[in-house]
């Protein structure tokens, strides 16, 4: 499934957090951070984890994107 957590990268360097201060605050393992990093799904319970420590809501971390539409974008196609 196609996540991006780009909007967790933008909030840790919001909260001047790197990566490791990100696990580290968190308390994820290296695991959870590598998926994090390829954009790669990981549990709610990650998820949950990180907005509780970060004082935001799931979409301020995470979103999904639907390939096929980008893919049609790309391709200038209309819905």
């Amino acid at each position: 499934m196609p996540f991006s957590y780009d909007r967790l990268w933008k909030k840790a360097i919001d909260e001047r957090l790197n990566k490791t201060q990100l696990r580290d605050k968190v308390g994820i393992s290296n695991g959870s951070l590598a998926k994090l990093s390829k954009n790669e799904p990981v549990s709610m319970e990650v998820l949950g984890k990180i907005c509780k420590k970060l004082h935001c809501n799931i979409y301020d971390v995470v979103e999904y994107i639907d390939n096929d539409e980008r893919e049609k974008e790309k391709s200038g196609e209309k819905k």
